[in-house]
């Protein structure tokens, strides 16, 4: 099966197929005479399985971790639960600070007047460097 076809079926593009290749997140693949990459279907669940990860956030480093996971039949259970686990703990960090980011922008928009006057508390607050 081609790039084009392999794409269609994961949802991914051909340049992410071709990136997770050169990354060697997936392997090379064999290719037809005219130099065409040629995919299987182990190839393509790899692939659906890359797709799946990355949509629920995981980094490409841990989509490789649970690649490997995924592969290995004699794999403990317990790895896999403490990879997601972490991953859960990050997301909720993130969480905490966009829902921070949107209470400041919350009380930046209400105290803007929103009118012709040219003073705006939001570009003086953005100005002004914070402090860590």
């Amino acid at each position: 099966m081609n790039i084009g076809q392999v794409s269609e079926l994961t949802g991914l593009s051909s340049k992410m197929i071709r990136h997770y290749e050169s990354i060697g997140l997936i392997k090379a693949q064999t290719r037809t005479e005219a130099g065409y990459r040629n995919f299987g279907e182990y190839d393509i669940q790899q692939l659906k399985f890359i797709f799946q990860a990355r949509s629920l956030g995981f980094s490409l480093d841990h989509v490789a971790q649970l690649l490997l996971l995924w592969k290995q039949e004699d794999r403990s259970s317990i790895d896999v639960n403490e990879l997601v686990k972490s991953h859960i703990d990050q997301l909720n960090q993130k969480i905490d600070t966009m829902m921070q980011m949107r209470h400041t922008l919350k009380q930046l928009v209400e105290a803007c007047p929103a009118s012709d006057d040219p003073n705006c508390p939001i570009l003086a607050a953005l100005s002004v460097p914070k402090r860590t």
